[in-house]
């Protein structure tokens, strides 16, 4: 009896054990985490050779090991505020005036960045950072190699909370236009790619470098973060506007409110976007004529398209049906969809301007979510399309799996 006793200890102990080690995918954002699961299985049957994800992916994992980690405190400039702990960057499209002797104020060229905006402030500094978790918390995840993990949250640490070098939760000064304002609500855009962000997070809460003072610090800097996003000026008027900066705060606001288990602020944003950003964004044809108007039309309408599928599975998560919302004229994602896609097959041409080519594949995520929820072959069939183009592409791991 003893002995038997022995065994069942032992036993539970090593459930316990496997489930200690399991990451805690379940409150993942907008990663899939059948698509996570299966790079796992993957790695684990083929190494790096597994696929052309896995190989890329472990390629740039390892290379970040080895890189420079990023502060906001690198910049040369000093925001108005005088402290470079504040986050600036210049608006892209803003160029000096020529006519002027002093080229202010700056005037805007639409679709044409400013060299000056890849130099200026902390906009190309963010995305490394964020680039660099992303890569270290997938790596970690599929391998579970801890170096990864630690050098991860060692980059969060360094951008987020270490005293020296963190940034102040705001943009205040984000996307200035010289001779104009010194920054915009608009600049919140630049913080879009946190949803990515977040998720890395979620995955690394399985290592050992997750420690719970690390979880404090992370979740008392987004809390902080989120309350500037919904009560500032700037985040205000983010907010409003009806284009695909509108979509892309709702993605960026709803994401951090999940991650901080503050799910009636998402539960809110998400119940507005049927009328909010779908209403008033496409048009009963399937267009959307605030992208259409930019320089780079195709681009936009498909960002945006891409950040209305991301509300679309964010509001699942609340009971939100943002797949079948529909107004009475036919306004919906789906037509959104329907009226790209025969430009994405070359069954059109493209009529508006676009200073970017017209890459079909742009269409990749959002045909893949209109497989899943429409079981429509057409859309199955034109993903399918760009797949053996879009292998190496980490977006597979946010999309759901058709074959």
């Amino acid at each position: 009896m003893r002995y038997l006793i022995s065994l069942i200890v032992i036993a539970f102990a090593a459930v316990s054990s496997v489930r200690a080690q399991e990451p805690k995918e379940r409150g993942l954002l907008l990663l899939q985490a059948d698509a996570i699961e299966r790079a796992r299985t993957a790695y684990a049957a083929g190494g790096d050779s597994a696929n052309p994800l896995i190989a890329e992916l472990m390629r740039d994992a390892r290379a970040e090991l080895g890189r420079q980690l990023v502060s906001v405190m690198q910049k040369e400039q000093v925001p108005p505020s005088g402290n470079k702990h504040d986050y600036m960057s210049l608006g892209p499209y803003w160029w000096p005036d020529t006519t002027k002797p002093n080229g202010l104020p700056y005037i805007r060229r639409d679709g044409e960045v400013n060299p000056e905006y890849r130099k200026y402030g902390d906009n190309e500094r963010t995305d490394r950072m964020r680039e660099k978790v992303f890569t270290l918390a997938l790596a970690f995840s599929i391998t579970g190699l801890e170096d990864y993990a630690q050098r991860a949250v060692r980059q969060l640490s360094v951008w987020f909370l270490d005293p020296e070098t963190r940034m102040n939760p705001h943009l205040e000064y984000a996307q200035a236009i010289k001779g104009v304002n010194t920054g915009r609500g608009i600049g919140i855009i630049e913080t879009y790619s946190f949803r990515e962000l977040l998720d890395g997070m979620i995955l690394l809460h399985s290592s050992r470098a997750w420690t719970p003072e690390v979880d404090r610090g992370m979740r008392a800097w987004f809390t902080s973060y989120l309350d500037w996003l919904l009560n500032s000026p700037n985040g205000k008027d983010e907010a409003g506007w009806k284009n695909n900066h509108g979509s892309a705060y709702d993605v960026q606001v709803s994401c951090i409110a999940f991650y901080l288990g503050k799910r009636e602020i998402a539960k809110a944003i998400l119940q507005n976007v049927g009328s909010k950003r779908i209403a008033v964004q496409i048009e009963p044809d399937g267009s959307q004529p605030l992208e259409l108007e930019r320089t780079k039309s195709w681009g936009y309408s498909n960002m945006n398209l891409d950040a209305l599928v991301y509300l679309a599975v964010l509001g699942e998560r609340v009971g939100v049906d943002l797949w079948r919302f529909e107004m009475p004229d036919g306004r919906s994602i789906r037509r959104a969809i329907d009226f790209l896609l025969p430009f994405a097959l070359g069954q059109k041409e493209w009529p508006w301007t676009t200073l970017s080519p017209l890459n079909p594949e742009r269409m990749y995520l959002s045909t893949a979510f209109a497989a899943f929820q429409y079981h429509d072959e057409r859309y199955r069939a034109a993903h399918l399309r760009w797949k053996d183009l879009m292998r190496a592409s980490r977006e597979n791991l946010f999309i759901p799996e058709l074959d």
